[in-house]
């Protein structure tokens, strides 16, 4: 099993991240996923929280502090959805130890359990088990509007007369109730902190008892007053005639997500372009204070330029999370999610590896943490792993020129027609190595796959736009250093040892990146290349888009007016020769670099994150060199082969 994931490491913190456990008290919030238990959370701690993701599991909670208006504070943990406490994923493990051994808190003091009124037997089954455990309970009844709505009454008196724990309604849109369910809370920390224990998992028989038992009190205690037509469950049920329909669900859930994938490029591009706009200008001035003294040229171009490096992904990322969360809050996610499970099956993964791989084919990076939300190691473990295969838009530029080289003063239709056919062919390569990796790779672990479908609801934009807003900032304190170290290391190397040379060219020429180039040549022969395209594939490790400016500074290209950069460097390409005086650039050698690009990992920023996200550099380190290794040889054979059928 990867380092990444021993359940060891899951508490991982730092130590001034977490309060000190003797001057502040320990509650935790459960509650099944989709209970509005994050809402509550929200409304208790303000903005006063931190979101954090430990290293060796993938998963995110939040912590923070609730101020009474006594002036005492009380520290509040929201832990990851659990449907019940005998855990079936790994993030309901997760639950448990915060529950009962953090490490750094201790157990729970006190325990917030949100359920949902709307789904009150199933969820009370969760609490009843809370209280079997020994811990002092406080439930905090959440879509109370939803009920309402329904024409429906809940006998609140009675239900909390029988469960033996005071109950409280809350409002997750508006926050009415948080303040009594603070004081409830206060009460209950005064109390001394009682024994907790594990329960032993419940038999089948229990458990269908237990299930009996609260759908008894959900038929005892909610009362029909009358007949609505805003009844949620009704709604619903219209509504999910046409998204879950079994032949136009799959076009519609389709419109849907690649709505949510084209935004991240329509609506990041202006705001991305004011980011790279404004570092390269940040970076000109900084190299026209003293042209050509080094400092200033590690300032501009290794500093500043590292920063924007680091700084352009963040529209998409953030857009990315703002579009999953309205999904998820509409209710809608779940069900695109069992929509493509079936298929998805096929491969190893379920239906929650779908948005994460779609959207890898806008950046790795994003579509990494995307994949958080994947609760069986085994599946987010796989669809980590081929997110890197998905061709992403850093691609684009590099397809796009080596295509208009390929079809030189042809129909539009043709390169058009053939950058659909690699993106077909990434897809291909990624389901087929997920394939095999699904029969290798397994974790001691049942794989399940279990939603409950909520009902539908209007998102919150200020949540949205919280929620988005923090998992961007956790990219920017995580994968930054690791993004801004490989891009000054790919500024050194091709800056030294020759940086006063009088023009781009030459340094480029004489640099450590060159003489790698020139160490790598006899791997670039094969496949049609040169020590040219081997430095330029070893600067698209900074990011795959470089190659092109790269290129164009090898093989000299001049002209600055941008209207006719592309067809210069085209021109050059067509008149590059090799040492032997043989074409650089045929049409197999260009369909080599081709295959090279849509399955090499070569963004070291993915490598970062992967790292990250991982929680080791085993991981990451194997796809670096398992996807540059079956490039190169997938690559050499299809030259080979195109060779001997006389396509030079």
């Amino acid at each position: 099993m990867s380092a990444a994931l021993k359940d060891e490491r899951i508490f991982e913190a730092k130590e001034e991240e977490l309060p000190s456990p003797s001057s502040t008290k320990f509650v935790a919030l459960i509650g099944s996923p989709n209970a509005g238990k994050t809402s509550v959370f929200n409304h208790l701690t303000g903005s006063k929280f931190r979101t954090v993701n430990y290293p060796g599991a993938t998963v995110d909670y939040s912590y923070g502090q609730t101020r009474t208006e006594w002036g005492e504070t009380f520290s509040v943990v929201d832990t990851p959805g659990t449907y019940s406490l005998f855990p079936k994923s790994f993030e309901e493990e997760i639950t448990l130890k915060v529950l009962y051994e953090h490490p750094k808190l201790g157990s729970a003091h006190a325990v917030i359990a949100v359920i949902d009124v709307t789904q009150l037997s199933r969820h009370l089954v969760l609490v009843k088990q809370l209280i079997e455990s020994g811990f002092r309970v406080v439930v905090a009844l959440s879509m109370m509007d939803l009920l309402k709505n329904a024409g429906k009454e809940l006998c609140l008196k009675d239900l909390e007369s029988n469960l033996g724990c005071p109950i409280v309604p809350i409002n997750g849109l508006n926050g009415s109730g948080v303040q009594d369910l603070v004081k409830l809370t206060r009460k209950l920390l005064l109390l001394e902190k009682a024994e907790s224990k594990k329960l032993t998992e419940w038999k089948p028989s229990e458990i269908e008892m237990a299930a009996r038992d609260c759908l008894d009190l959900e038929g005892r205690y909610v009362k029909k007053l009358r007949e609505s037509e805003l009844d949620s469950l009704l709604i619903t049920r219209g509504i999910d005639k046409f998204l879950l329909h079994p032949f136009f669900g799959l076009f519609i859930f389709m419109a849907i997500m690649m709505g949510l994938f084209s935004s991240i490029f329509w609506a990041a591009a202006p705001f991305m372009d004011w980011i790279d706009s404004g570092f390269s200008s940040m970076a000109e001035q900084i190299l026209n204070l003293n042209a050509g003294n080094l400092f200033f040229d590690f300032l501009g171009n290794g500093i500043v330029a590292s920063m924007g490096a680091v700084l352009v992904f963040v529209p998409q990322i953030f857009i990315l999370f703002a579009g999953i969360s309205i999904l998820e809050d509409s209710g809608y996610l779940a069900r695109a999610a069992a929509l493509v499970d079936k298929p998805l099956s096929l491969i190893g993964l379920n239906g929650r590896a779908f948005v994460p791989l779609l959207s890898g084919y806008a950046c790795a990076i994003p579509a990494m943490l995307a994949a958080r939300t994947i609760p069986s190691r085994q599946e987010r473990w796989l669809t980590l792993f081929i997110i890197p295969l998905m061709s992403c838009s850093a691609r684009i530029p590099v397809y796009g020129l080596l295509l208009s080289f390929l079809f030189w003063s042809e129909a539009a239709w043709k390169p058009g027609l053939a950058m659909a056919g690699i993106y077909l062919c990434s897809l291909f390569v990624g389901a087929a190595a997920c394939a095999m990796l699904a029969k290798v790779r397994k974790f001691d672990e049942k794989s399940f796959f279990i939603l409950e479908l909520p009902y539908y609801r209007r998102p919150q934009i200020l949540k949205t736009i919280k929620t988005a807003w923090a998992r961007t900032s956790a990219y920017l304190r995580k994968a930054g250093p690791a993004i801004f170290v490989f891009a000054v290391i790919i500024w050194a190397g091709t800056t030294f040892p020759n940086y006063q040379a009088q023009s781009d060219f030459e340094k480029l020429e004489t640099s450590y990146a060159a003489r790698t180039g020139r160490l790598i040549e006899p791997a670039m022969t094969p496949i049609g290349g040169d020590w040219r395209t081997g430095v330029s594939l070893i600067a698209a490790f900074a990011a795959r888009e470089v190659f092109v400016p790269s290129l164009a500074v090898i093989l000299n290209v001049t002209d600055d007016n941008e209207e006719t950069a592309q067809q210069s460097l085209l021109e050059k390409m067509q008149s590059a020769k090799r040492a032997d005086g043989s074409a650089l650039f045929t049409f197999s050698s260009t369909i080599g670099l081709i295959i090279i690009f849509m399955i090499a990992l070569q963004c070291m920023a993915t490598v970062g994150v992967a790292r990250k996200e991982f929680g080791d550099w085993k991981t990451p380190l194997i796809q670096l060199v398992s996807f540059n290794i079956i490039a190169y040889f997938l690559a050499l054979a299809v030259v080979w082969t195109l060779r001997s059928i006389g396509f030079s």
